[in-house]
């Protein structure tokens, strides 16, 4: 199958001298060079558009280059030069050493060449490079590009990878900020997917409206600055935002809500119009809804504003959905809150939201992904945005934890990024959902200094008024947890946590306090050594139970409830291979589900009544006897009562008659 991948990157490349901070110091990956190490011994595949070994900060390909290796896919020759820019830009923030600097400097680059436009990427090319990258032993795969489906072929090549002990990092993609919008490879459960955040302060302007106690989602427009003080006035519709929307209008000192364009398809009305005849008009602040579904990221500085043209009022968008609740608000007066202030980690728009399946979250993590300075072709330099940009981070700081513990497995680095991340929050205040920010934002000088190793890094309880407690178990490489650590939950609101320290283990127990159903998320923390490590917890209630008996390597599924079941479909997915084994039946005629490969597996099950279909899910550890280890009597098993009672006659008898001959 071929199909085409895009580049995770948005057309937005800024070619203007900003005063931005690098993105380095914002995810603390300065201290490690500070103690000497900058990922000097790993090498980092780029599978992109090849890089500019031409750069200053990239200096050189070959033994005694920065890029040490590679191989262009579309030229079909040893020298992956970049005449696109994304793969430079990709390549800069992981190692750069020179005017900029990258995340793991003196670590080294394999560029792989898959897309000379930028554009598109053949998933063939993708599969080539991910097995290239392992013949030439990279330790890290970075793959900024990707698409909003499954692709089964890239993920048994990333798959083999990590088996391989190869950490891969994929930008999650940017088609947020609708849920689901995570595709291959960063669907890949053994990946490391990586959101994109704002990035230092000085590039991080969000905005909030609050009207009573309802808040609603608005961006900033390019140009608006932020405000020392909140904006608290009555909300005035102003039709389209025009001088004659507005000619018979009081706005002084109000918030003006607009639509977007103008009242003719073809009319073009630039938001820098609206925003200086609502400033001219005495207006505090102007809130331009959409004229189609979805949010937009408008721009009041553009190449056809007015010479002297500057912005003077803060400009926000807003959904066509909110804007039209909002004018049937204003039937009485209505008082809104605006305010326009930095907030680094907030989670950018377009950034692709999870879930992709009902067994681990994505995205894993989130980096800064907008503003990001970086280098480019020729000898310059870029200042981007995309997830694409996000996901260098990531591998840059792999490249660091690895330096320093080159025994880790790519699970083992993924657990610890996870688990060592700074929690996100929207510009209320609210934590970000896992669908959204994963974890949290990486923290890099506290990965590095963590003395402790967790696994997995996060828990998932499966619960129902049936099946009302379970157990997990979290490993961690101490050999005596007592009085070293400060554990506790956050809150949930149907389900009490517990813990009991034995050996190196952490037993967490979750106990259903209510019979409300749903999906629900939270985090325990533990306090080592000044570091406070949080492990994400899903908790999923259900209306119907499965209980699940493992005999003689199959599964039989005995259903509890609903009593009234009349079909039943069930699948076991292996979690190292995704390889997946299902089996339908009738509440007349149970049928077990034969198991052919050991491993852990998650089981999925559609229970159906009449008039409903109810989803369940668990997972089971199955660890079936090797032919070796199957004794005769696990063969005899098998045999029927009467056939095994004639044969064991048959055997003594023959035993009898040799013993007989030798007198």
């Amino acid at each position: 199958m071929l199909l085409v991948f895009s580049i995770n990157s948005l057309n937005n490349d800024v070619s203007l001298e900003l005063l931005l901070e690098n993105s380095r110091p914002h995810i603390g990956a300065v201290y490690p060079s500070e103690i000497g190490i900058g990922g000097e011994t790993i090498k980092i595949a780029v599978i992109d558009t090849g890089v500019n070994f031409e750069h200053p900060d990239l200096l050189g390909i070959g033994e005694n280059g920065k890029i040490v290796g590679g191989y262009d896919f579309i030229e079909n020759d040893n020298f992956p030069q970049d005449t696109n820019g994304h793969g430079t830009q990709v390549a800069g923030i992981i190692a750069a050493d020179g005017e900029t600097t990258g995340i793991a400097p003196k670590s080294k680059i394999l560029a792989y060449r898959v897309s000379e436009d930028g554009e598109a990427v053949s998933s063939d090319l993708i599969i080539k490079a991910i097995k290239q990258a392992m013949a030439d032993e990279a330790d890290i795969i970075n793959i900024s590009l990707g698409v909003d489906i499954i692709h089964d072929e890239i993920d048994y090549a990333v798959n083999e990878a990590v088996k391989n002990g190869i950490v891969v990092v994929a930008a999650a993609g940017n088609s947020g900020p609708d849920n689901e919008t995570i595709g291959s490879p960063g669907a890949n459960p053994n990946a490391i997917t990586v959101g994109a955040t704002y990035n230092d302060i000085d590039s991080s302007i969000v905005s909030t409206l609050q009207i009573g106690e309802e808040q609603f989602q608005v961006l900033p427009m390019l140009g608006t600055e932020i405000i020392s003080e909140k904006i608290i006035e009555e909300i005035e519709f102003g039709g389209f935002g025009r001088e004659q929307d507005l000619e018979y209008l009081d706005v002084k000192n109000k918030i003006l809500l607009v639509e977007r364009g103008g009242e003719v398809e073809d009319e073009v009305v630039f938001f820098s119009e609206k925003e200086y005849v609502a400033a001219n008009s005495g207006a505090k602040a102007i809130i331009v809804f959409n004229n189609e579904p979805g949010i937009f990221y408008g721009e009041l500085m553009h190449e056809f504003i007015p010479e002297n043209y500057v912005p003077s009022i803060p400009a926000v968008s807003i959904t066509q959905d909110d804007g039209l609740k909002i004018k049937k608000m204003l039937n009485t007066k209505t008082i809104g809150t605006i305010d326009v202030f930095n907030h680094p980690d907030f989670v950018a728009m377009f950034s692709s939201r999870g879930p992709v399946s009902p067994f681990y979250g994505k995205p894993d993590l989130v980096a800064p992904g907008v503003f990001v300075k970086t280098t480019s072709l020729g000898e310059k330099y870029n200042i981007t945005s995309g997830t694409s940009y996000a996901a260098p981070h990531i591998a840059g700081a792999v490249a660091l934890l690895l330096e320093k513990n080159p025994e880790f497995t790519p699970h083992e680095i993924k657990s610890k990024l996870i688990t060592t991340s700074n929690l996100v929050t929207d510009p209320f205040g609210n934590e970000f959902p896992m669908n959204i920010g994963g974890a949290g934002r990486v923290n890099v000088t506290d990965a590095f200094n963590s003395e402790l190793l967790i696994l997995p890094s996060n828990l998932r309880f499966d619960l129902s008024t049936e099946k009302n407690s379970q157990t997990k178990n979290l490993h961690l490489n101490l050999d005596k947890l007592d009085n070293q650590l400060e554990i506790k939950f956050s809150d949930f609101v149907n389900v009490n946590f517990d813990y009991n320290l034995e050996d190196n283990f952490i037993q967490v127990t979750s106990q259903l306090v209510s019979n409300e159903t749903g999906e629900f998320e939270g985090r325990l923390f533990i306090l080592h050594n000044g570091i406070t490590h949080q492990i994400p917890i899903h908790v999923r209630v259900s209306d119907a139970t499965v209980n699940i008996i493992e005999e003689n390597d199959e599964l039989f599924f005995e259903i509890l409830k609903p009593l009234e079941w009349t079909y039943a479909k069930i699948s076991a997915v292996n979690k190292e291979t995704l390889e997946k084994d299902s089996i339908s039946f009738s509440s007349k005629s149970n049928s077990p589900l034969k198991i052919y490969k050991s491993g852990d597996y998650w089981i999925e099950a559609k229970i159906s009544t009449d008039e409903n279909t109810f989803d369940v899910y668990d997972s089971i550890k199955i660890n079936l006897l090797s032919e070796n280890e199957k004794s005769v009597f696990y063969y005899l098993e098998e045999i029927e009562r009467p056939v095994l009672i004639l044969s064991i006659i048959t055997v003594l008898v023959g035993i009898f008659g040799v013993r007989m001959l030798r007198n």
